[in-house]
């Protein structure tokens, strides 16, 4: 049900709608786009922009995953396209690559970061020995950076990068302190992150969030020994997915140890390469059920205009393999407002669906034939 594309538009045209990205976007292209498209007048983030819409820069404990994204604006049309003819601004017309870069940029903003505790997160930089080497405002101990120098604060990717380079070194200092190695979960850092990015020091450091190239990133996996161990019942293809990058460098920083001698130094862009490659294969989103995609594609009233060809709608069938949250949000740009007509017509409410449910009909329609 996602798109109402004129029935003159040939199957290879649709394919190409829905063609799946492999990773998300630029955070800074995403900017510009909010920009352009004028998004800006009615959402601001972090207070700056228009006040009739939600700030897409305060934590909202959204989940950290582009289904997400997809259900909110999914839901949130029926409402703002008649608000945005009102307003008398054209509605754009956004390209899976467009969708890909804003979801970048809220997530530079931190609109989709997991909910963390900035009080729990003071007394875990005591307790888990972050405090005694990394000061707010200067450093703790003497060659380590102050958190006001840190750019990492609010780049996921170059955090997870930065907590992988020095673990070893930081393990070696905490065994000459005989102190125990502290392991950290996703909520840890979570609620670590919110206190450091809540500090006077890091409130004028800008989010970003770059992902790279997914071909060259799968070739460093590979050069990089990691394809040597995560590979037949180890390999994260088919693992439990939509983990936030949160969890991302949490595990980073646990698994340091695990690796001993042979810990491979990574370079920033190596780093934002290989977070390209594992958006690629879906480590950050989460895989659906088809079966029960299928059950959401009957109830939700999609069947009875995609499986209908009298209706003008497309077989979405014909994009098996090749659907993604961005295609699916670009689609709903390019032709939900026929979409929302047509129901209308038939006084069909429009129909909601959860990040779940999105999932699930991602699932289903990538696995029809």
């Amino acid at each position: 049900m996602w798109n109402t594309l004129l029935v003159a538009f040939a199957v290879l045209a649709i394919e190409g709608a829905f063609a799946a990205l492999p990773i998300p976007g630029d955070a800074s292209r995403g900017a510009q786009i909010f920009k352009d498209y004028k998004c800006v007048a009615c959402h601001s983030v972090d207070g700056e922009g228009g006040k009739s819409a939600p700030d897409l820069g305060k934590r909202t404990g959204r989940a950290y995953t582009p289904t997400s994204m997809a259900s909110a604006m999914w839901n949130h049309v029926s409402a703002m396209w008649p608000a945005m003819e009102k307003a008398g601004i054209s509605r754009p017309q956004l390209s899976p690559e467009q969708v890909a870069d804003l979801f970048a940029f809220f997530a530079a903003g931190r609109y989709f970061d997991p909910p963390g505790d900035a009080g729990r997160g003071k007394t875990l930089w005591k307790q888990k020995g972050c405090a005694a080497c990394h000061g707010l405002a200067s450093g703790a101990a003497s060659g380590v950076k102050a958190v006001k120098d840190w750019v990492v604060v609010l780049d996921p990717i170059a955090l997870a990068q930065s907590m992988w380079n020095h673990s070893s070194e930081m393990t070696a200092s905490m065994a000459q302190k005989k102190t125990v190695r502290p392991v950290l979960t996703s909520q840890d850092l979570a609620d670590i992150l919110v206190f450091l990015q809540n500090q006077p020091e890091a409130r004028n450091l800008k989010g970003r969030f770059s992902p790279a190239s997914a071909e060259t990133g799968q070739t460093l996996f590979a050069l990089k020994g990691c394809q040597k161990c995560h590979t037949g019942k180890n390999s994260l293809v088919d693992k439990v997915s939509g983990r936030s990058m949160t969890d991302f460098a949490a595990a980073m920083w646990n698994h340091g140890p695990k690796m001993g001698a042979s810990l491979p130094e990574l370079r920033s862009e190596e780093m934002r390469r290989l977070v390209g490659y594992l958006w690629s294969i879906q480590y950050f989103e989460p895989r659906g059920d088809a079966g029960r995609g299928k059950l959401v594609y009957e109830r939700k009233l999609c069947a009875s205009c995609h499986d209908s060809p009298q209706s003008g709608a497309p077989n979405l069938k014909a994009a098996a393999g090749s659907v993604s949250s961005f295609s699916i949000m670009a689609g709903l740009w390019q032709h939900g407002a026929g979409m929302l007509s047509r129901m209308a017509a038939k006084k069909q409410d429009w129909q909601r669906l959860t990040p779940s449910e999105v999932s699930d009909l991602i699932a289903f329609l990538n696995a029809a034939r």
